[in-house]
Formats: C-alpha cells, structure tokens, sequence
C-alpha cells in the first residue's frame, strides 16, 4: 500500500471566523499551491472551508482527558506532566484568559493525541501563539512532530504576552509573524533572529483602483474596526466632533461590532453626531468591499489597550490602500509599515484631534496630494502585499519545517519549562 502523502495540521483558535478573514485567505492559498491540509478549531468554528472539513473540539472530551489521559501520561510521560504542572503551580499566568487559552490547547493535545497518531502530520502549526501553539508544544513533547508557530500583535502584547510564549517558540522550526514590529519583538525577547520569518497577509486579487471622487463635500468617511479599547474609537469620536465644529461637512460610517459599541454610541449622542455618524454593526465581506468603494478616506485610531494590546497591520488599511482610498492613521504599532507620511497617507496623533482636521480637509481639497498618495498606495500594496508571492514564501517555510531531523521518542525530551 502507497504511504498516505505528508500533510500540515493547522491548528486556529476559531476557524473561520468572520474577523480574521486573513486566515482564510491563508489557507486557500497553501491549498491553491498543493499543500495537504488538515484543520482544526479548537474553540468553537468547525464545519467545511474551501471543501476541508474544519473538526472542532468537543469540550465534552475533556473529561476523558482528566479521567484518563493526564493519570496515564503521568506514567508514561513524567518529565512531560512534571513540566506541565511545574508551570502552572509555579508560574502566574498574565491574565485568567491566557491561563485557559494554554489550558485549552494542551487539553485539545491530549484530547487527539491517539486519533492523530495514526496518521500522523509532517507538521504541526499553530496560527497563533496561544492555545493552537500549546497544542503543538505537546504534541512535539509527546511524539517529536515538528511545529512551528505564528506569533502576533495579541501574543506579544496583550498584558505582556502569552504565557509560555518563549518555551513554545524555542523548539518552533519557524515563527511566522507578519510585521517588522513583531520581528523586532520577539528579537528583543531572545528568539533567534534567523528562526523569525516575516511574512505579511496578502490580497489573493486587487480590486479595481477607484478613480478620485471629485468633490468630495460631504466627506466621506469610514472606520473598520472592531469595537474595543485599542482601536481608539472614542478617539475617533472626538475628532468628528471636532470636524463638525471646524465646519467641514462629513458623513462617517463605523463598520464593526464589539463589547464598546453602547458606549461608543452615548459618546456619539453626547458630541451631537447622530447625524453624521452611522455605526453599522459587523458586515459581511463583500459588504465591505461595498463600503470601501463608497468612501474617500479610511480612519484608523489604534491605540496601546490598558491591557497592553495593539494592532500589527490591520488587513483593512491594505485594503483600502488597494481600493484607492485614502488612509489617515495613528503612528501606533505597525501601522506606519504602510503608512508613509505624504508617500502613501498621513499619519497623525489621536491626542492631537486638530491634527486630524487638518489632514482631512487637505484630503478633501487638494486633489494632487490625494492622486500622489492614492498612487503611492496601490505601488506599496502590490509590492507588499500580494498573497500568492506572500503565500509562495510561506508555503517554502513549510516545506523546509517538514525536512529534516529525524523524530525522537516521547520519553527523549527533557526539557523543563524553564529551559
């Protein structure tokens, strides 16, 4: 009998999930260059993607991973269980969330640990740095599979990072992370340099580059953002506000939904912009390539979350740079990777809310300066931002990752969560 080709098994969070769109992106693009895929959810998702079935993870087998898995392990695999339980006795985890994140991806770990053994992945990849990748650290413990990670904005930043964020990535083939901010990051946090492969999102196709509206009185304004702390929409209401007292006529949709939306709409109500702002909850893509096409300039307000989150590059502001829309954003994070003052947009301070007046009523009056930055825009985005050259890169990372050394015996491992 011919052996059963190699394949990846990708490990999401949530897959598919409406707001990371850039994901499936991904995965239709390795699928498009021939990789063998098998997906997994740990949280929620499931169903089929691009015909792949999507398996999920029942909660309800975590019990058999209490009741038998983790007594036959610590028999099996004690050094494996001492790591385990040494790390969560002895170590605090930065929030109760991540706490569970870890817990949840070393319980989907034990809990298909014998199904996926019998036909065991070439890979194992972990889409981001919490539980997908915990879940590939034990199964590397357990049975020598390689790994290899994703780590990004919310791994790295949010209330300092993941937990076991550096144990995961030490003996992670590769890290993929999609902004020089990320790079720079994990440098500063001892991760070999060489390990980090910078590889940004991509457009599968570009949309049609819109021409210039020519007289954009009311401008028209657009924010895509989920509603919460580090997108700096309340920011962002008080530069409308602002706007409208400097006497430039507007219309601004914010397109999203979140656990700040109640608030953001009594702000809304509070500045009197009722009649300028529209917030019109989560909107499917295609819709928002409507909205796209309807704007002249995009808005992003990100900000550092009291919790320490940020943005990397939202898929958005390439988006829109793609469509010919032009983008005003905050410095904050990785924005300003695509984002050049007076090259490809203008970058200005949420504190500063005059500063934004200024350079939108020089986007709505100066029509040569919007045509060189829409210009510059679009050069940057098909330079940076193509997902078949992108995904071309990633998918030779893949391929390296499954070469190589040969694979250890579960019990060969004898490495502490402390190094």
């Amino acid at each position: 009998m011919d052996p059963k080709p190699p394949h990846i098994a990708l490990l999401f969070t949530t897959f598919p999930k409406t707001s990371e769109t850039f994901l499936q992106r991904d995965v239709a693009a390795l699928q498009a260059k021939g990789l063998k895929l098998k997906l997994y959810s740990l949280w929620g998702g499931g169903g089929t993607f691009n015909g792949l079935p999507v398996r999920n993870f029942n909660k309800w087998r975590l019990i058999g991973v209490f009741l038998v898995i983790i007594p036959w392990n610590c028999l099996r695999r004690p050094r494996l269980m001492r790591d385990l339980f040494e790390g969560v006795f002895t170590r605090r985890a930065p929030s109760w969330l991540n706490f569970w994140e870890n817990m949840l991806g070393a319980g989907f770990a034990g809990s298909f640990a014998r199904e996926m053994r019998l036909d065991p992945p070439a890979l194992v990849h972990g889409a981001w740095a919490g539980a997908p990748a915990t879940a590939g650290w034990v199964f590397w413990r357990m049975f020598g599979w390689p790994y290899s990670v994703g780590a990004h904005a919310y791994d790295l930043y949010e209330h300092g990072g993941d937990w076991w964020l550096l144990e995961k990535l030490q003996h992670a083939r590769f890290i993929h992370t999609s902004t020089e901010m990320g790079r720079r990051e994990l440098v500063a946090r001892g991760v070999p340099a060489d390990k980090i492969q910078v590889i940004r999102r991509g457009l599968d196709t570009f949309p049609a580059f819109k021409p210039l509206r020519p007289h954009r009185r009311p401008l028209r304004l657009l924010s895509i953002a989920r509603l919460v702390p580090k997108k700096g929409l309340d920011h962002q209401l008080r530069i409308y506000a602002a706007l409208k007292e400097a006497g430039i006529a507007f219309e601004a949709r914010i397109v999203g939904e979140g656990p700040l939306r109640e608030l953001l709409e009594q702000q809304a109500a509070q500045l009197q912009l009722a009649g300028e702002v529209k917030f019109t909850g989560q909107l499917a893509q295609p819709e928002v390539w409507t909205q796209l096409a309807w704007a002249d300039v995009l808005l992003h307000t990100g900000v550092v979350a009291p919790s320490g989150d940020r943005d990397g590059l939202p898929n958005v502001i390439p988006e829109a740079m793609a469509a010919g829309v032009l983008v005003v954003t905050s410095p904050v994070a990785a924005t300003t990777e695509a984002i050049s003052q007076e090259r490809t947009g203008l970058v200005a301070d949420v504190d500063l809310p005059l500063a934004w007046v200024v350079a939108l009523r020089r986007l709505g009056e100066d029509d040569r300066l919007a045509e060189t930055l829409r210009a510059g825009a679009r050069r940057w985005v098909e330079e940076n931002y193509d997902a078949h050259k992108n995904t071309a890169r990633l998918v030779e990372c893949f391929q390296e990752a499954m070469k190589g050394l040969p694979r250890k015996g579960p019990e060969s491992f004898d490495h502490g969560l402390h190094g």
